[in-house]
C-alpha cells in the first residue's frame, strides 16, 4: 500500500517539477529586437570566422538567447556550449549598423545561466574556485604564488621542464597557465599614494592599478604614472582599490563582482579627481559598466522597509554612476588632455593591435594611434584583421584553450606580415597572449603597452631597457 504524500514530500515534488528560471527574464526584451539578422556581424566574429557555424555567430547566439527567453527553446548543453564559446569581444557591436548592444545581452544571460546551474557549471569547478576566483583577483596572494615561478625562470628550470616534457604532463588548463606566464622582470616597489605633476599642473587623476596587471606588469603601471606626471598630472593611487570584478562577472559569478565594484567605488574619491585612469582595456570596460550591471531596488516599493532599501540602493547607484563618469583609458585621457610632445627618438617599426575591450567595448581606436604617432622615429604599420580578437579575452585563453590557440595563431600570422619589430596593444591579456604565441613559434617579438613606448621616449631610453 502506498503511503500518502506528506506536505514535505509534496513541496519537494513541486520544486523538482517546477521549470528552471529563465536566464533571459531580466533582460530588456527590446535589446533582442534591435537585431535585424542582417549578418553583417558574422565577418567580425572570431568564433564564426573559425568554425563557420551560424550558432557561433552573434546573430545566431541572439537567436538562441531569444528562443530561450521566449520559451521556444530549451537551454540544452548544446545551446549552453554555443553561448559559452563566445569571447564577449564585442566586435559585432562595432560592425552592427543597427546598434545592437550585444554585451548587454550575452553578459547578463550568462550570469543568469550560471546561477541557474550552481554546482554544475564550469564556473564552479576547482580551476575557477581556486585559481581564477581564489588567486587571480588578489594581488598579494598571486604575488606569493608566483614566487616559485620567478625562481624557476631565473634558474631556467622552466625551460628545462618544458624540454623534458614535464609541462606537457600538467592538466590542460594548468599547462596553458604555465605557458602563458611572461618573463617576470625584477620586482618593483609599489606605487606611492601620491606622485606630483611635473611642470604646470593640468589635472588631478586617480590611477587604477588592477590585480594580475600589477603583479605581472607593475612596470607598465609605473610607466603610466610617469607619463601622466610628464603631462602635468598629480597622480593619486588609492590604497583600498581591488580587482575590477571582471574575472568573476564574465564567469557568471555576479555577487563577488558586485562586492569588488562597490569597494572600488568607495576607494576612489570621484568628487576630488578629474579622472580615474585605467591602462587595461578589460578592466576599463568593466569599470565603465558598473552603472549598468547592477541596478538596485526601485524606489516605487510601498513599505517603509522597502523604501529605506530603495533609498540606499539609489545612493549606491548614484555613487557608481559618478564613478563611471570619471573612468577613462589612459590613451583616451591623454589624447583629450593634449599630450606634451615626447622628444626621445625610437627608430622602430611597430604595429598596433586593437584590444577588443578598448576598440569595440569602449570605442577607443584613434587615440592610441595618435599618441604613438607623436613619438619621434616610430613608424606605425596597420595590422590586418586588427579587429579580430587574439584569443585572450580575459581568462578565455585558460578556459577555452583550443579556440584561443586558433585565434592567437591567426593573429601572429597577421603580425608577421607587417614586418613590425614591436607589437603595441592596450591590454595586458593581449600582451601575454601574443607574446606567448610568438615565443611558442620561436620569434623574438616584444609586445608592449603604448605608455611603455611613451615613457621610453620621455626618458630618452630605448626598447632594450624596458622595465
Amino acid at each position: 500500500m502506498t503511503a500518502a504524500p506528506t506536505a514535505e514530500s509534496g513541496t519537494a515534488l513541486a520544486l523538482a517539477m517546477s521549470p528552471a528560471p529563465n536566464p533571459g527574464a531580466k533582460i530588456n526584451y527590446r535589446l533582442f529586437l534591435d537585431c535585424v539578422h542582417c549578418g553583417l556581424c558574422t565577418a567580425s566574429c572570431p568564433t564564426y570566422v573559425e568554425t563557420g557555424d551560424e550558432n557561433d555567430s552573434p546573430r545566431g547566439r541572439i537567436y538562441l538567447m531569444r528562443g530561450v527567453a521566449d520559451g521556444r527553446l530549451e537551454l540544452t548543453p548544446q545551446v549552453r556550449r554555443h553561448l559559452e564559446l563566445c569571447l564577449d569581444c564585442r566586435a559585432c557591436e562595432t560592425a552592427c549598423p543597427s546598434g545592437v548592444q550585444y554585451g548587454k545581452l550575452i553578459e547578463p544571460f550568462r550570469v543568469a545561466m550560471s546561477a541557474q546551474g550552481k554546482g554544475q557549471e564550469p564556473a564552479h569547478d576547482w580551476f575557477h574556485r581556486w585559481i581564477l576566483f581564489g588567486l587571480f583577483p588578489y594581488s598579494g596572494r598571486l604575488r606569493k604564488a608566483l614566487f616559485p615561478a620567478r625562481i624557476a625562470q631565473r634558474l631556467r628550470l622552466d625551460k628545462f621542464a618544458e624540454a623534458i616534457g614535464l609541462v606537457a604532463m600538467l592538466p590542460p588548463r594548468l599547462r596553458q597557465l604555465v605557458r602563458q606566464l611572461p618573463p617576470m622582470a625584477k620586482r618593483l616597489p609599489a606605487l606611492p599614494n601620491v606622485l606630483p605633476a611635473k611642470g604646470k599642473r593640468r589635472a588631478r587623476v586617480a590611477l587604477f592599478t588592477g590585480c594580475v596587471s600589477d603583479v605581472l606588469f607593475r612596470g607598465t603601471n609605473w610607466a603610466t604614472a610617469r607619463v601622466l606626471q610628464q603631462n602635468g598630472c598629480d597622480v593619486i593611487v588609492p590604497g583600498g582599490q581591488v580587482c575590477c570584478g571582471a574575472i568573476h562577472f564574465h564567469a557568471g559569478s555576479d555577487e563577488p563582482a558586485r562586492e569588488f565594484a562597490d569597494t572600488n567605488v568607495k576607494a576612489f574619491d570621484a568628487d576630488h579627481v578629474d579622472a580615474v585612469i585605467v591602462n587595461v582595456a578589460g578592466c576599463g570596460a568593466m569599470l565603465k559598466d558598473y552603472g549598468h550591471h547592477w541596478r538596485e531596488l526601485s524606489p516605487s516599493a510601498e513599505s517603509s522597509e522597502h523604501l529605506g532599501a530603495a533609498s540606499l540602493g539609489d545612493r549606491a547607484q548614484q555613487a557608481r554612476e559618478k564613478f563611471v563618469s570619471k573612468v577613462q583609458d589612459v590613451s583616451e585621457f591623454l589624447d583629450s588632455l593634449g599630450i606634451v610632445p615626447p622628444t626621445g627618438e625610437l627608430q622602430l617599426t611597430a604595429t598596433y593591435h586593437d584590444a577588443c575591450h578598448l576598440g569595440h567595448a569602449q570605442k577607443i581606436k584613434d587615440a592610441p594611434r595618435r599618441l604613438l604617432a607623436a613619438i619621434p622615429g616610430l613608424q606605425l604599420v596597420e595590422l590586418p584583421e586588427t579587429e579580430l580578437c587574439c584569443g585572450a579575452a580575459g581568462t578565455y585563453n585558460l578556459t577555452e584553450p583550443e579556440m584561443a590557440q586558433r585565434l592567437s595563431e591567426r593573429k601572429l600570422k597577421n603580425i608577421l606580415l607587417t614586418g613590425a619589430q614591436v607589437v603595441v596593444t592596450g591590454n595586458v591579456g593581449c600582451i601575454m597572449q601574443i607574446a606567448r604565441e610568438a615565443r611558442q613559434q620561436g620569434h623574438r617579438l616584444p609586445v608592449v603597452h603604448p605608455v611603455d613606448l611613451l615613457d621610453l621616449s620621455y626618458r630618452g631610453k630605448q626598447l632594450d631597457s624596458l622595465h
